[in-house]
Parts: C-alpha cells; structure tokens; sequence
C-alpha cells in the first residue's frame, strides 16, 4: 500500500512537471508593433490563468508572412494556433491541416453571442469552423481636407471620375500626389475594387467557372488603375508600397487619398488632425454602385497540436468578450460580437464612412473568392507581380486581365469540378500543399503537408450608424 502511494505521488509530480513544462506555438502573421504588443497583452492573461503553461508568440512581418509561413509548415515547424487570414483558410484547411472548432464552440459559452456573419464566415470551407473570426476589415476612402481645399477641390469626389478629377489637380501640387496606391503586398484590394466599380458587378466568374477579369467592365477597371499611376496620380515608389508605407503616405500629407480599412485610422488618428481628415464611402463606378472589399481575420488550430484542449483555451481567451474588444479596438477592425454595437467607441464620427457604407443599398461588401485553394498564392505572390509590371510598362493592362482570368478560370473549374465529384460521393484528396501558377513561366512550389486525419466534414447620428453595423453582423 505504501509503495502504491508512493507511486501515485510520483506520478503526480511528473504530471505537474509535464504541465508546468507545457508550450504552446502562436503566429501571427499580421503584424505592426500595436498589435502584437495587444496580443502579448491578451496572452499574459491566458498564461496568468494557466499556470505553467507559456505561450511562444512568432510574430512573421505581413510582407512576407506567405511563403515564410508556407517554409515553416514545409520543414515541419507548426503552430499550435494561428492568426489565419481569411485568405489563406481555403489552403490549410482543404488540405486537412486545420481542428474543427466545432465540438468547441457547441459548448462554448459565448458562441451564441457572436455575430452570424463571423460563424458564417469562420465556416468557408466545408461547412465546418475551422477559423473562428476575430473581426472584419471593410474598405473606406480616406481623404485630406487641407489637400483638397489647396487643390481647389470643394467636395470630396463620390464617383470614380470625380476621383480621377481630383486626384489630376493634387497632383499638380509641388511634392503631392492623388492616391496612395498598394502596389505591393496587399494591394489586390484596390484592383478588385475600382474593377468591380467599373465593371458594376462583383461577379468574379460566370456560370461554367470562367473568370471575368478580362470581360469590358472588368478589364476597364483594371486599365484605370494602370492609368492613375502611369498618369503620375500616384507616388512612384508607390508600385512597392504595401500597408505601413500607404498609411505613412496619407499621414504625412504626400497623397490626398487612401482606400484602406479600419486598422489605418489607429496610426492616423495619432498623427492627424481629425478636422484634417475624413473617412467617406468609396467612388461609385459608371452605373452608380461601389463593391468595398470585406476581409476578416481570425484563429485557427493546426491538428498536428499535442495540446488540443489548451490551445482552445488560447483561443477562447483570445475571442472571448474581453480579449475580442480589446483587440479590435487596437487593431481597427469591426468585432465579432452583437455587444459591439452598444460600445461608444463604434458609435463615434471616426467610423462614420464605414456604415455609410453599410446603410447604403448601392455599397456591396464583396468578399474575394477566398473558398479557393490557390487565391492565397494568387493574392500574395501573382498578383503583386503581374500588376507591377503592368503599372511599370512591363506588359499590357490587358495583359495583366488576361493573366489573371487565366489563372483564376483554371481554380474555379477545379473547384467545380472537386464539388461535382464529391456530390457523386467520390473521394477526392492530396497528401501536398499545391502553390499553384497559372503557367510553367511561373514555376510551382510544393509545400509537404504532415499526414493527418481528415478533417470533419446609413444614416447619420449613432443609431443610423448601429443599424449599419447590424447589417455586418447579420447573415448575407
């Protein structure tokens, strides 16, 4: 019986040293110096509740977050938990490398509180939670007011050929220019944009799966932008610019304006006026109608985890009510939950072009096709290529929609063609992470994935405003 004793005790030692021992992984890929001093925040409570355990945060800089992220699942080296754009889901989850959070969140306390939309979306492929969304990006148009009025400008422009009006008349100022443009990472935002404006629709592909890149509208859209740079509407070295240096170029009075999310007014308001500044809704195109992208982001857990229940934990802290404000009202994004329209916070004039957006039948948040496998690489490697060398002279605009429907078309038809074998109750898979390219000029990377199961198949004034928002938050 002693003996017996003895070896419980021990047993228990060891358990408690294999806790106090336990590291979880966490990346996130969307980085800036306040978000990840944020997430440190968050996570401090997590470890603070979880005594032993100790969470190592990979901060992976945005611009090259893709393939430095893609190299580390290649070599083995996965996270626990990971911030998961919602362009990327379609990747890592069609390829079994991603928990469903399904058994969690149906005994999750406070599932029921957050937004329809964000289940919805953290349900992109398959049905199944495989991201639960932290909160949405919704793109707006930033202007500046002291631009403007020394440009000769009266109002702020409500149609893409007002916009390139008064973007030719800022760039005659000495030192200015009209537009921040993305060119590098992250810009396909703006081109899906201004294309769709254009085009009057945000119907990427036809019935049969062929892309519309290329089609008139499209194409017309696509050929403005080209244009608005090589017009000199737009910075030079704006063809390399990606997230903090836009946001700089609007802050520091060198463009006029600036198409970007929530996240950019934190910077901006710091180093701004706010009777400099304003946030309106995005041009309208020829037939009256604009199409601002809507992204999310979110967590998500990779199965290879040996600490499932924990890394819920993370997750859970990370999401819950507390942790989900805090960190939106850091990064800039519109929360994942109903609570959020009571929050004075969102009910101020900072966030005014945002649900004008919303309240407006003629503004259509457009989610990218995101559900297919290969729109991570295409929006973080192809694209960025192709549209600078079309805004360089390199190739045509027509060239770049030719490329792009190319590319696109050939994942679409995949995709239906996936859909239409799993109707017929096929079994259809691959044990690889395919980075595909839309022609062997390109090239293809490969990324090995690890063996793993299956995964499981308006108006103005704060109420105007909250009827906006409840609009997000109720299911498309």
């Amino acid at each position: 019986m002693k003996k017996l004793i003895i070896s419980t005790l021990f047993a228990s030692m060891m358990a408690g040293t294999a806790f106090a021992d336990t590291t979880l992984k966490l990346v996130e890929v969307i980085t800036s110096p306040e978000r990840t001093e944020t997430l440190k925040s968050i996570v401090g409570k997590f470890e603070a509740a979880n005594p032993g355990t100790k969470v190592d945060i990979i901060s992976l800089p945005w611009n090259e977050a893709f393939q430095k992220f893609a190299t580390m699942v290649s070599a083995g080296d996965v996270p626990d938990v990971m911030e998961m754009p919602d362009t990327w889901l379609s990747l890592y989850a069609n390829n079994g490398m991603l928990e469903s959070l399904e058994p969690y969140l149906e005994k999750w306390e406070h599932t029921k509180e957050l937004t329809p939309r964000a289940l919805e979306l953290g349900r992109d492929v398959k049905n199944t939670a495989y991201m639960l969304p932290y909160g949405f990006y919704l793109r707006a148009m930033f202007y500046n007011k002291k631009l403007l009025s020394e440009a000769g400008v009266a109002a702020p422009p409500k149609t893409m050929e007002e916009f390139t009006a008064a973007s030719e008349k800022v760039s005659k100022l000495s030192g200015k220019y009209g537009y921040c443009m993305r060119g590098g990472p992250g810009g396909l935002n703006g081109w899906m944009i201004f294309a769709a404006s254009m085009a009057g629709s945000n119907k990427y592909f036809s019935e049969d799966g062929t892309s519309t890149m290329n089609s008139p509208g499209w194409a017309k859209g696509i050929e403005w932008m080209v244009d608005l740079y090589k017009k000199g509407y737009a910075p030079k070295d704006s063809v390399n610019w990606g997230f903090n240096e836009v946001v700089a170029g609007f802050y520091s009075g060198t463009c006029a304006f600036l198409d970007q999310d929530p996240d950019a007014l934190i910077a901006i308001a710091e180093r701004m006026k706010k009777e400099d500044f304003g946030v309106m809704p995005l041009p309208k195109g020829p037939d009256g109608k604009s199409f601002p992208t809507i992204g999310y982001g979110g967590w998500s857990m990779f199965t290879t985890s040996g600490n499932k229940d924990l890394s819920w934990k993370l997750i859970a802290t990370l999401e819950g009510p507390e942790g989900n404000i805090e960190w939106n009202k850091r990064i800039g994004a519109l929360p994942a939950y109903t609570a959020a329209e009571k929050d004075p916070f969102y009910a101020g004039d900072q966030f005014k072009g945002w649900f004008e957006e919303l309240a407006d039948p003629n503004t259509v948040p457009t989610v990218m096709p995101t559900y297919l496998e290969e729109f991570a690489f295409f929006k973080d490697s192809l694209a960025i290529k192709t549209s600078q060398q079309a805004l360089l002279g390199d190739i045509s605009a027509k060239d770049l929609a030719d490329q792009w429907a190319e590319y696109l078309t050939k994942a679409q038809q995949k995709f239906l063609s996936k859909k239409l074998v799993e109707k017929r109750g096929l079994r259809a898979g691959s044990p690889l992470i395919r980075l595909p390219a839309p022609s062997p000029r390109w090239g293809e990377r490969l990324v090995a994935a690890p063996h793993s199961p299956s995964p499981q198949r308006g108006e103005g004034g704060p109420k105007g405003r909250m009827r906006g928002l409840r609009s997000l938050h109720s299911k498309a």
